[in-house]
């Protein structure tokens, strides 16, 4: 009776979704505009929603609780910390600028600030690392349909690709926000209601060293600190540079309101993720209160619904998880299918009536393309956390500084910001194929076996590579002389943006 409950509210739900994207897709209307940014007209509670919903995935929840169980609450409260942080940054120094200069995606700001070419590789590495994100949240949605309708895991990945792609495909960022205001409500009234039965009926027993005041997670080294703090900041300040994050921010219908949102869904990820650290600090002791053994196999979570949770709850949750791996998954899929049609392959939105539905079936296909890569990475390496955290390491590594000095300083080049995009991606790339872990798990993906680094040096590679970019940026923007890679349109535009902010 349970599983059936459990099937069928599942498929509803998955066809209710379908159904609500594929009606969005009627306000697009043939507009490339309409489907990559929604018209720039999202009010606030939908820009707030839609935001909120890009930051609480399947890693800042399944992610996020098998983190905490395995290694105390700090390593996987740094996941939803981390994204919360970064609502809070865009909220105070980017939203109302980046709104302002009217860009359709993120690369844009690179190639009018810089040049093309910086546009280019910026944009090929923003498609690399969002391959990655997509990737976890369908390993989550890949696990739950294993648990829970029976499929194998890669069925499973397939299955729910295959529904994300059809809805973001055909309704743009229309659908991704309708559907995302529903599935963050979902997720919000899951997260607190399974909170809420646990805590009424089961002793929270926090394991000694493990709680949110054991701060030498934070401060030793041996008990993760690297690994915790770089999570805190490849998330914190990496994600600033996510093309899901700023396109809802191009999208608010006002400056005002893009900043609101962030600072309201800053907040909301923030409700939204640490109870499920908490609720894995106290798992175990509460699996085995129940009589239920721990499957290390299956996500924390799972046997919590599948052990403890009455069924009507368990199905909420799994909704609420569900919608945490679509909310994200849809957004990561439409910014990357955007970047690969307008920033790589170069159309544009000059002329409605010629490139703007040309970039608008070429992005729909390259959305089917993207997927495919999404779930390769997903059948390859079946983890949550790790995946979301090394997709923007790369972009904290390497574009970052090229934004914040190109907003910001005004002796920034193009040649500095190319500097500090090659010079900080490779860095971490390197760091990453002779590292062993990646904070804190096998690196299954590529290692090439030294005896140069060892597991104990993990978490430091996310720190060290943004310096070594840093250093690139500064020294080859003075060194080539000012303001030569920027058109003075721009550095006009720029400045009344930048100089707007201090209205907030």
């Amino acid at each position: 009776m349970e599983n059936q409950i459990f099937f069928w509210g599942i498929i509803l739900f998955l066809i209710a979704t379908l159904a609500i994207g594929l009606w969005a897709a009627k306000q697009i209307k043939g507009d490339s505009v309409n489907y990559l940014v929604a018209g720039r007209g999202l009010v606030l509670p939908l820009a707030a929603a839609t935001l909120m919903a890009q930051s609480v995935d399947s890693n800042a929840t399944l992610g996020n609780m098998d983190l905490a169980a395995a290694f105390g609450f700090w390593a996987g409260a740094s996941l939803p910390l981390g994204l919360a942080l970064c609502l809070f940054l865009t909220a105070l120094f980017f939203a109302k600028p980046m709104n302002r200069l009217g860009l359709i995606t993120l690369p844009d700001f690179y190639r009018v600030k810089y040049n093309r070419t910086t546009e280019w590789i910026a944009s090929v590495i923003m498609v690399l690392s969002f391959s990655f994100l997509l990737a976890g949240n369908l390993v989550a949605g890949g696990f739950l349909f294993q648990s829970f309708l029976g499929t194998t895991y890669t069925l499973g990945v397939i299955l729910i690709a295959l529904v994300v792609v059809i809805y973001t495909a055909s309704g743009g960022l229309f659908a991704v926000a309708y559907t995302d205001a529903i599935q963050v409500a979902i997720a919000l009234i899951g997260t607190l209601a399974l909170l809420g039965f646990l805590a009424f009926n089961f002793d929270f027993t926090i394991p000694p060293g493990m709680g949110p005041f054991d701060l030498e997670q934070l401060t030793d080294p041996a008990a993760g600190a690297a690994i915790n703090w770089a999570t805190l900041l490849a998330l914190g300040l990496g994600d600033i540079v996510a093309i899901d994050f700023m396109a809802r921010v191009f999208a608010a219908d006002s400056p005002e309101t893009a900043q609101k949102a962030c600072f309201i869904s800053s907040a909301g990820t923030v409700i939204i993720g640490v109870p499920f650290s908490m609720m894995a600090l106290a798992a175990p002791q509460i699996l085995a209160t129940a009589g239920v053994a721990i499957d290390a196999d299956t996500p924390l979570l799972f046997s919590l619904i599948n052990g403890v949770a009455p069924p009507a709850l368990g199905l909420l949750v799994i909704m609420a998880i569900l919608s945490a791996s679509l909310s994200t998954a849809d957004g990561a899929i439409l910014g990357t299918s955007s970047v690969i049609a307008h920033n790589i392959m170069g159309i544009r939105h000059d002329n409605y009536t010629t490139s703007g539905s040309r970039l608008l079936a070429l992005t729909r296909t390259m959305a089917v393309v993207i997927t495919v890569m999404g779930v390769i990475f997903a059948v390859l390496v079946p983890q949550t956390g790790i995946l979301l955290l090394l997709a923007f390491d790369l972009g904290f590594a390497g574009l970052l500084i090229p934004l914040v000095g190109g907003l910001y300083w005004s002796k920034s080049t193009a040649e500095g910001a190319l500097a500090c995009i090659i010079v900080g991606t490779l860095t971490r790339l390197g760091f990453f194929v002779l590292m062993p872990t990646m904070f804190g798990a096998d690196n299954t993906l590529l290692y090439l076996e030294n005896p140069l680094l060892t597991a104990d040096f993990d978490g430091f590679p996310t720190l060290i590579s943004p310096l070594v970019g840093l250093v690139a940026f500064v020294g080859v923007s003075l060194l080539t002389g000012g303001s030569k890679g920027q058109t003075q349109a721009m550095a006009e535009e720029s400045q009344e943006a930048i100089s707007a902010t201090s209205d907030s």
